[in-house]
């Protein structure tokens, strides 16, 4: 797998940890048998991916973007379905996980 692939495959992690995070929420304490099952689909391919891009790029700075991506989605995705509350801090620390996020993708290595 090329550097450029496994990038691809570690945003799509991310991105399938925050449609995770939003299906175990649905779930409900994985009571709702549809919702749950989604939300172990969904965590069975971001772990598939994460594993893959694991394979090429350094541990340490995958599993920081990782994180990154799942914590701004989710947290965003709270503001959007969930009516959760966004605060100038809150924002603030989005952005100081992004840029961190970037730095992360284009150090040199």
């Amino acid at each position: 797998m090329s550097p450029h692939i496994a990038w691809a495959a570690l945003v799509t992690a991310g991105l399938l940890d925050v449609g995770w995070a939003i299906a175990m929420k649905y779930a409900d304490g994985y009571t709702r048998l549809g919702w749950s099952i989604a939300s172990l689909t969904l965590l069975a391919a971001f772990v598939f991916l994460l594993g893959r891009a694991l394979q090429v790029l350094e541990i340490g700075v995958a599993y920081t973007v990782w994180t990154g991506i799942g914590a701004v989605g989710t947290l965003t995705m709270g503001v959007l379905l969930f009516g959760e509350t966004l605060s100038p801090l809150k924002i603030a620390g989005i952005a100081l996980v992004l840029a961190g996020i970037a730095a992360l993708k284009f150090a040199p290595a």
